[in-house]
């Protein structure tokens, strides 16, 4: 389990953004709330990872979220 935020873009896009390739996240307060306010971020995405997923996968949800990374950070330049 990790929950993160990716610079420049807001959790539920990404979690939209991955979707599209297949790869499911949650997005959103994950009920800490109070963690949110001290890090000063909105919200945060959580990615999750058990022993029915394999390496490809983990390795394709890396790369889809570089790729996201990439996409908005040139967007938004």
């Amino acid at each position: 389990l990790v929950s993160f935020s990716a610079e420049a873009i807001h959790p539920h896009d990404l979690s939209t953004l991955l979707d599209e390739h297949g790869i499911a996240i949650r997005a959103g307060h994950h009920c800490t709330q109070p963690l949110h306010r001290y890090l000063k971020v909105q919200s945060t995405a959580r990615a999750s990872v058990y022993l029915y997923n394999t390496l490809a996968e983990v390795d394709r949800f890396l790369e889809v979220l570089a790729e996201a990374v990439e996409f908005f950070s040139v967007a938004l330049s």
